[in-house]
């Protein structure tokens, strides 16, 4: 729904907004160097098409990635061959140190030494380059998901804003979103370097000694069981640290959104108690997750030297060969022996991780797939047409589900300008009698017309401009009294402001306030009370001056005095002008012109409040029930 179709909706949120978000479980723990390869990976479901699709939304960047590869391959190139640089110099000074070097041996160790500055140079320059490139690469992808699922989102139905948490949506667009964008960031150049790393570093090796090489390829089984054995064990530990974090923070939440509650019943003691244990069987997974995490670095330095040891042994051995080995040689392949187990964990690592950015972008594209609102192909319009507003509602159909219907076979017929009440239990159908009206819905079956024209015969945003809607969950956003009310209706004036107050009964309390009308209401309007909030989004609606009046349940919390306010500001906006009001305060719909009792999608009863009362059905049993409640 774009902007533009939003602006006559004076209050509309999103079913689930009270919904704690639920975002991606989070380990708590880094674990060292290796926390990324022991926590458990999170998984696509169709890994490969992912990271196609993913590669598609790279293309717009293709150059600077090209660039970004390039770089990265020459570093790392240059990383391999410096320590070739220093084996040449400590053979060199072997050699002179032993009396057999050749007389130019001084004049190649210093040319040596300035070829290894100049190495480290152009590759601290080419390292900053890439990494600027891909937070270049990074930043541009995340702002055109963000951009792209803004977007889809307003071609969305309401449909999935309902069938949808909002924490959902909320952590594609930060949590999956910044997964994406990190790694891409952080990941990509990593990635590229260690598998190159690891090819050039096992190519110098060889190249020194093809035996050494073998020694040292033996011990590699030890580190890849090892690191296998404690993964495996202590997956299992961080899926427990990643549930009990989610517990005590859902906990914590619950807990603080509710703390008049339980000072209220005095459960602070008990509340404070059921912490403990939960934070103590946190800390001991944490501990277990920790330590086995932390047990790998010294378990592969354990190995590691192992490995050296038999490489300076067969090493010394053959110094004394045929074909000796120098001292530059073997320290040279010990540095490369370092440098070859490192790529290994740093892959395995970045493949972990990798996972769970392929398995975020594909929740980003599963909202981006998700099924759109139809496209309006309605050509009809309200501009030159009497404003009347009747309503009729002919044989209407409708479900939310194909297995489940709600409405069947509904007639209703409005006269312009008639106030229609709606009441019923929750889920007979009232809400969404209404948003059928303003097609957030599509009916199944039969016709719904205003002023003789099809609802379906106009566009959704020029059909939508006609109505007004007032509901008991205010929405104000963080900005002026002044913007808030003019919203929808940029155009207006100050005194077309002020003028709306004045009717909705809102204009002295705005006048008490400091600044008046450019008074800055924090998010959420948590400054002023609900009250006012709801007489705020009355005048909104008054300045809109909407063809047909939608008000749902909007005086349903709040005290007497402020009812009268709200029940005055209402009487006068829907004053010759036709209006649905949904109600379980039955007293401030008595002056309606018609009540429609709804039960399971039908309309069981119809008249006015009179007619209806003496007819002593259901209305009457739920009139009679409030008032007997209130008597008592």
């Amino acid at each position: 729904m774009k902007k533009e179709e939003k602006n006559n909706i004076v209050e509309q949120q999103p079913s689930q907004q009270g919904r704690r978000p639920q975002g991606r479980p989070g380990g708590g723990g880094g674990g060292g160097p290796f926390g990324a390869m022991m926590r458990p990976a999170e998984k696509a479901k169709d890994f490969k098409g992912t990271l196609k699709r993913l590669i598609r939304f790279l293309k717009p960047q293709r150059t600077q990635m090209i660039i970004m590869i390039f770089f990265t391959v020459i570093m790392t190139a240059m990383a391999v061959y410096a320590p070739n640089l220093m084996r040449n110099i400590m053979n060199l000074l072997q050699l002179i140190i032993i009396g057999t070097a050749e007389s130019d041996a001084q004049s190649l160790i210093i040319k040596y030494f300035i070829a290894i500055i100049v190495l480290y140079v152009l590759r601290f320059i080419l390292e900053t380059i890439s990494y600027l490139i891909a937070n270049y690469v990074s930043v541009s992808l995340g702002k055109s998901f963000r951009n792209i699922l803004r977007d889809k989102l307003e071609r969305l139905p309401i449909k999935y804003f309902d069938e949808k948490q909002t924490g959902d949506i909320l952590s594609v667009f930060s949590n999956d979103v910044d997964v994406v964008v990190n790694s891409i960031q952080q990941s990509l150049i990593q990635m590229i370097q260690a598998f190159l790393m690891l090819i050039g570093v096992l190519g110098m090796m060889f190249f020194i000694s093809w035996k050494l090489t073998v020694i040292a390829l033996v011990i590699l089984p030890l580190y890849v069981i090892t690191v296998s054995m404690i993964a495996k064990k202590s997956q299992s530990k961080f899926i427990r640290q990643q549930k009990g974090l989610g517990k005590i923070n859902g906990y914590i939440e619950e807990i603080f959104t509710s703390h008049k509650v339980v000072k209220l019943f005095g459960k602070e003691q008990d509340s404070y108690a059921e912490f403990k244990v939960m934070n103590e069987e946190l800390a001991g997974d944490m501990k277990s997750a920790q330590f086995l995490s932390g047990l790998i670095h010294p378990v592969m330095d354990f190995i590691s030297n192992i490995g050296y040891v038999a490489v300076v042994m067969v090493g010394g051995i053959l110094a004394g060969a045929t074909n000796p080995l120098l001292i530059g040689d073997i320290t040279t392949f010990i540095s490369y022996q370092r440098m070859f187990v490192n790529p290994i964990l740093n892959l395995a690592n970045i493949v972990n991780m990798f996972q769970s950015t392929i398995a975020g972008a594909e929740r980003i594209f599963d909202l981006l797939d998700a099924k759109e609102e139809e496209m309006d192909k309605a050509v009809e319009t309200f501009v030159n047409r009497e404003h009347l507003s009747g309503v009729e509602i002919k044989n209407v159909d409708f479900s939310y589900s194909p297995d489940k219907e709600l409405i069947k076979n509904l007639n209703l017929k409005v006269e312009p300008g008639n106030q229609i009440a709606i009441v019923g239990p929750t889920g007979a159908g009232k809400t969404t009698l209404v948003n059928l009206l303003m097609r957030f819905y599509e009916i199944d079956k039969g016709t719904i017309t205003i002023d003789n024209v099809l609802n379906t015969e106009v566009p959704r945003e020029e059909l939508r401009k006609q109505f007004g809607m007032v509901l008991q969950d205010t929405w104000l956003f963080a900005g002026t009294i002044r913007e808030n009310i003019s919203y929808g209706k940029e155009d207006a004036t100050l005194e077309d402001v002020i003028s709306a107050c004045k009717q909705a009964h809102v204009h002295h309390f705005i006048e008490t306030l400091e600044n008046g009308y450019d008074t800055l209401l924090k998010e959420d309007a948590s400054n002023i009370s609900q009250g006012q909030k709801q007489l705020l989004t009355i005048a909104r609606a008054i300045l809109f001056n909407p063809r047909i009046l939608i008000l749902d349940e909007a005086t349903s919390s709040v005290d007497t005095r402020t009812e009268a306010y709200i029940q005055n500001a209402m009487n006068f906006m829907m004053e010759g002008r036709t209006s649905f009001v949904i109600a379980h305060r039955l007293s401030t719909i008595k002056k309606a012109s018609t009540i429609l009792v709804m039960e399971h999608g039908q309309i069981v009863e119809q008249g006015n409040h009179k007619d209806l009362l003496e007819k002593n059905g259901v209305y009457a049993d739920l009139y009679n029930s409030q008032f007997l409640n209130i008597a008592t």
